[in-house]
């Protein structure tokens, strides 16, 4: 190895892996910011101008795209008619790339950048470099990222050359690293100039952490987190306690965060293969939490609970009675922590519940391909709500309706939900007719379906499930609306003088 290329926007460690390059005999050449850093330091270094004959212009915009430079990187160096070419041109060959790109994505993070700014933090040299030297890694070793230097120099003093796994597996990186980089960039711009649906959809995501197992033991499984994804996710969550999120933790987690950022109120609720299967109101997290595990204390065993307010020591000390996989919150206090703590494998994550109005994408692959969609953040008060019956609802019946409607959307269809007095007391999900969910959840509810409210995510396509709730003490009822048979099923809640509503907005969630 006789010459390295080196330009970084990420200076970490540089200075010191440069030091070594020249003890080992390599001559370096740089640029710009990285030039300087080095030179600063007492080590001997080339400006890339020197090599190229040719000054920096347009203000850095073009600096490294010339022949001396690509072809250094580009040539083969077991062909002849290459290195010919390259004596006659008096071009040297580059052994060492060492490059990291401009901070794009840093700077559209910042909440007061502009479109010039960001559109400046593009580089185009950096990738072109990288890609010729991956490209030519049969030859030339690249670094994009600093944890790589370490290897690099202790092959170079223990071999005097980087081996041929290491400078191809050091090329895919640099392939993965410039089309993640694109990606983040053809993000943004797709979205200043308001294309949904373009034509080609280029997606990134860094790993996060590595899974035990996916769904099921023999399946392998990783945990990738969005780059300026949203604040308020699983994926920017702080684990303070217990073992590690499995697979099916995350999916769940991600259920009940979803759900739980639907109230402003104290409330908590509790998951179970990604359904609820308790949620409570209260004036108090405390009591929010008694009725979440109220309403189903079967099902609760084994689960998740998520709770929108700071967790307390009188809460902890009630959830440390059984057993719970996950408990998400704002906060814990020390007391509560100190309780919760002491179940050594109860996992205990704060997440940041911010107000942020960011909705992004949902993403489902299916096998060959993938599906693509808004999130559903349609609330009731966006909806042209109707009462279709003779009987309107009171206002109690009112405040249980708006519970049910914003828990039947993240219930898996078909699905039927029973609300009353600030708690699910039913929950109806996944079956292949909503008669049979509406079953579910009235037999759940035991004696607590009397006087309560049902939530429907679809239409009823017949009047039999409004005749269930009718004949159950179900007083009111939320729907869609939209079936050919509308009219049935309002004619049967009139005849058992039920309130329906209907919102006009479907929440199907497959």
């Amino acid at each position: 190895m006789k010459r390295a290329l080196i330009s970084v926007s990420n200076k970490e460690g540089i200075v010191p892996f440069a030091r070594q390059l020249v003890e080992l005999g390599v001559e370096i050449v740089s640029t710009g910011g990285t030039k300087k850093a080095i030179q600063e330091a007492g080590i001997p270094v080339i400006g890339i101008s020197e090599v190229t004959g040719f000054p920096e212009i347009l203000n850095g915009r073009v600096k490294t795209l010339h022949p001396n430079i690509h072809g250094g990187l580009l040539a083969m160096r077991e062909s002849n008619d290459h290195l010919a070419q390259l004596e006659k041109h008096q071009i040297q060959p580059i052994d060492l790339v060492v490059v990291n790109l401009y901070p794009f994505q840093q700077t559209i993070a910042k909440p007061d950048v502009t479109f010039a700014d960001a559109i400046e933090n593009i580089d185009i040299g950096g990738p072109s470099m990288l890609r010729a030297a991956a490209k030519n890694h049969k030859h030339v070793t690249v670094v994009v990222d600093p944890t790589d230097y370490e290897d690099v120099i202790q092959q170079l003093k223990t071999d005097g050359a980087v081996n041929d796994e290491t400078r191809g597996r050091l090329a895919a990186k640099v392939f993965r690293h410039t089309a993640a980089y694109d990606a983040v960039i053809a993000e943004y711009l797709t979205r200043e100039v308001k294309e949904d649906a373009p034509e080609s959809l280029t997606v990134t995501f860094e790993k996060k952490q590595d899974l035990r197992y996916g769904e099921n033991p023999h399946q392998k499984a990783a945990f990738y987190k969005k780059p300026l994804g949203a604040e308020s996710s699983i994926a920017n969550g702080t684990q303070l306690h217990g073992k590690e999120l499995s697979f099916n933790n995350i999916n769940d987690a991600d259920a009940a965060l979803a759900l739980i950022k639907e109230f402003t109120e104290p409330a908590v609720v509790a998951i179970k293969h990604m359904n609820p299967c308790g949620v409570g109101v209260g004036k108090t997290i405390e009591q929010a939490y008694d009725k979440a595990y109220a309403a189903d204390p079967v099902s609760i065993f084994g689960g998740i609970v998520a709770l929108n307010k700071e967790v307390d020591a009188a809460t902890a000390l009630k959830m440390k009675e059984i057993f719970l996989e996950i408990i998400i919150a704002p906060s814990f206090t020390e007391e509560a922590l100190e309780v919760l703590k002491s179940k050594k494998n109860l996992r205990l994550l704060t997440i940041p519940f911010t107000t942020e109005a960011k909705v992004e994408k949902r993403l489902t692959s299916i096998h060959g391909g993938l599906l693509i969609q808004d999130e559903d953040t349609y609330g009731l008060e966006e909806a042209n709500a109707t009462v279709a019956t003779k009987r309107e609802p009171t206002e109690a019946e009112w405040a249980a309706l708006k519970m049910a409607w914003k828990v039947v959307k993240h219930v898996k269809s078909n699905a039927i939900v029973l609300v009353k007095d600030d708690m699910t007391v039913g929950v109806g999900a996944g079956q292949m007719n909503r008669v049979g969910s509406a079953k579910i959840a009235i037999e759940q509810a035991g004696e607590n379906v009397v006087g309560s409210v049902m939530g429907s995510d679809a239409f009823f396509p017949m009047n039999d499930t409004v005749e269930a709730a009718g004949l159950a003490g179900v007083t009111a009822i939320i729907q869609p609306g939209g079936s050919i048979r509308d009219e049935d099923s309002i004619k049967k809640a009139d005849e058992l003088g039920i309130a329906m509503v209907m919102t006009g907005v479907r929440h199907f969630k497959h």
